[in-house]
């Protein structure tokens, strides 16, 4: 009887919902595993889950009084995790046919996501081959019975949901040793936890998790401010983006895809949304791609019309270039804001802002959300389609493996156009309630240290080249208060780790991505980070490794997953999507998967060489210079050669770089000597794409021009 009223209370106060309700039919050994957010864990199960269990708690947790109050009137075991005779005690209770409920972390969050998975559990679940039950517990981290602190959220009865996920298994690992096999199976009990997480995410569009983000952190959270170094609130810019998205409206149809032509500012930021709110596809057009990349863009993505601003084209000097676009309507923000009626200010004002979710188009989560555009670095840029699924389902994978949380100021000078300053920088901060400062370039390499330092950002994203320079000008104490500093689109030099290590005291975190992939595919984080790889996979993701001739190490990797793209625009059948066959994409790289999961980037299938009838990785040239010459930078391309077939030409920054240098790095690495290029071209500076990538399609054409 007090158990049905308890839980009849707590649907009434936290409005508890249960999803999935997945539960065995009679295993023999049940161990329900769930995350730890607060000291309502344990009630919340045992009020909610159909069955009797032992709840296993950390013996700390004994310390609180109403805690101990809670546990008295449940079965439980105090354990201290750390402890293999603690988990003997676990052991028999399942042997004996009892369910069992444990938390993996052992303590409860102090950030809100998923903290240290203890070995203990995994191994376990491992020896007994028990049945495991994941539940997510979301919600009482914001209750006033956590343990979060600094800018969480709280609220005296949040609303809390246990979503129960289907049951799995952990098998015991092959390995030599027990402690070997316990840490194997701890690291499995870490994916599934992570997985977990990850899949009981809600799919939402790209505008209701934004409302959801303002319900949850209220219209008077700061949190987005510009080179205007004005903090901006939720409320304001919930405001804005309707205003804007109203004002779109106006001058396009439903499902229009539309250009965007504007630098990281604030007014972006709201303009995606808005749009979003009003069943409009943002195209977001690279503005450092000149005229032809932008025309041949906008050809591929059937955009009819652009949406930018005068006092960018100025400030920008992009003038000509826009104006000599053909075929395509140039629509000012300033223009658009005249047209604002007072009609539209009152509907703004007096019903919009308050019932934004009754304002907004009915739109499902597998709709195009938003265009992104391939760099152009192999041809033509191509028009990547995102689905509001698989943008919000990769926030959704990063956030299972790294805790960004509302702490977090984010320090975004990747461009909006980029595909991880798209996610990571639009997108991802504004949804989960983290702070962010958006700077309109990531060139300014004096600048964007000393703004770091001066608006205390803790996350900072950035490529090998970029975190290169800015390392060059920081001053060692600019960087004090960032807790991660994420390094992708291309391969992370050694030097430059090094460098950020003894200058900074900041370990780099190398992930691997696409545009394709919205766009993290794997990324090294505090719980699993190994040196020399991109990281483990993100969760949910599926992967496939295909051999291919000539090529002895590694495979061509395939990926299939929540986050993959819904197809391509292209130039050469404009508007027509083309979706990846099977849901399977292509990346391209060869890369080698080792036992525990991490990715080693190989290089790619277009950047090999096939001299002398042996195929030689380009990656494999630049390895070797950068190990030669470690200040510099370098770039491997090709020319054709009649008896060779083709040679290799090593770009590079070092005039003093030679190749008897070149040699005794690659035998110091252990590289053949076909790696080694016949010819050094010493350069001023490698051409670089605006997302920081080197331009192999210009390095390419150098080449080629130097055979002529």
């Amino acid at each position: 009887m007090l158990k049905k009223s308890l839980r009849l209370l707590f649907r009434l106060l936290f409005r508890v919902t249960i999803n999935g309700e997945n539960y065995p039919q009679k295993p023999e050994r049940l161990l329900v595993v769930a995350n730890h957010e607060s000291f309502l864990d344990g009630l919340l199960l045992g009020l909610f889950l159909p069955f009797k269990a032992t709840f296993v708690v950390h013996t700390g947790v004994l310390k609180t009084w109403y805690f101990r109050l809670i546990l008295s009137q449940v079965p439980h075991l105090a354990v201290d995790p750390t402890s293999p005779l603690a988990m003997k005690k676990v052991i028999k209770l399942l042997e004996a046919g009892e369910p069992v409920v444990i938390f993996p972390e052992g303590r409860i969050t102090l950030t809100g996501s998923l903290m240290k998975v203890y070995d203990g559990p995994g191994f376990v679940a491992a020896k007994t081959g028990a049945c495991i039950l994941p539940v997510r517990l979301d919600g009482p981290a914001r209750s006033y019975f956590s343990r979060l602190s600094g800018n969480y959220p709280r609220s005296l009865f949040p609303k809390v949901t246990l979503s129960i996920l289907p049951v799995t298994a952990i098998a015991m690992p092959d390995a030599p040793t027990a402690k070997l096999r316990r840490r194997i199976a701890g690291e499995a009990m870490r994916r599934l936890m992570q997985e977990m997480l990850f899949k009981s995410q809600p799919v939402q569009t790209l505008f209701s998790a934004l409302v959801d983000a303002v319900n949850i952190h209220g219209r008077k959270t700061r949190l987005l401010e510009d080179m205007k170094q004005v903090e901006e609130t939720y409320g304001e810019l919930l405001t804005r983006s309707l205003a804007l998205g109203r004002m779109v409206e106006k001058i396009s149809a439903p499902g229009e895809t539309v250009g965007v032509l504007m630098p990281n500012v604030s007014n972006t930021v709201c303009l995606v949304f808005g749009m979003s709110a009003m069943g409009r596809v943002p195209a977001m057009l690279n503005y450092t791609a000149g005229t032809a990349g932008m025309q041949n863009a906008c050809v591929a993505a059937r955009v009819s019309t652009i949406l930018t601003s005068r006092q960018f084209l100025e400030a920008a000097k992009l003038g000509p270039q826009v104006a000599a676009l053909q075929g395509v309507k140039l629509i000012y923000l300033e223009d658009l804001r005249e047209q604002f009626s007072l009609w539209d200010k009152l509907w703004l004002l007096g019903y919009a802002r308050w019932f934004p979710t009754l304002v907004a188009r009915p739109a499902t989560p597998d709709d195009p959300a938003v265009v992104l555009f391939t760099s152009g670095s192999e041809g033509k840029p191509k028009g990547v389609v995102h689905s509001h699924r698989g943008i919000l389902a990769n926030i959704a994978q990063i956030r299972a493996v790294i805790d960004f949380s509302p702490s977090d100021k984010f320090m975004i000078a990747l461009p909006l156009f980029h595909a991880f300053g798209f996610t990571c920088g639009a997108i991802m901060p504004l949804v989960t309630g983290s702070k962010m400062f958006l700077y309109p370039s990531p060139l300014h390499y004096r600048i964007i240290p000393e703004i770091i330092y001066d608006r205390g950002c803790t996350v900072l994203f950035g490529t090998s080249t970029f975190l290169s320079n800015y390392a060059r000008f920081a001053h060692p104490y600019d960087f004090y208060k960032l807790r991660y500093v994420v390094a992708g689109a291309e391969k992370l030099n050694e030097e430059v780790r090094k460098t950020w290590m003894e200058k900074f005291g900041i370990r780099i975190l190398e992930g691997y991505g696409a545009t394709e992939c919205a766009p993290v595919l794997a990324v090294n984080t505090p719980m699993a980070c190994r040196n020399g790889t991109v990281g483990p996979l993100l969760p949910g993701l599926e992967p496939k490794l295909e051999a291919v001739p000539g090529i002895a190490q590694g495979g061509l990797l395939s990926v299939r997953g929540p986050n993959v793209m819904l197809g391509y625009y292209l130039y050469d059948n404009p508007g027509v999507l083309k979706a990846p066959e099977g849901g399977w994409y292509s990346t391209g790289d060869i890369v080698d998967i080792d036992a525990d999961g991490f990715v080693r980037i190989l290089g790619r299938v277009k950047r090999f060489a096939k001299v002398a009838g042996e195929m030689v990785s380009l990656e494999s040239v630049e390895q070797i210079a950068n190990r030669a010459a470690p200040t510099g930078q370098h770039a491997a391309s090709t020319q054709a050669d009649s008896q060779r077939g083709e040679n290799i030409l090593l770009y590079t920054t070092d005039a003093a770089l030679t190749r008897e240098a070149l040699q005794t790095a690659a035998r110091d690495i252990g590289s053949p000597e076909l790696a080694v290029p016949r010819k050094i071209v010493v350069v001023k500076e490698l051409p670089l794409l605006g997302t920081g990538k080197t331009d192999y399609v210009k390095l390419k054409q150098m080449a080629e021009e130097a055979t002529s």
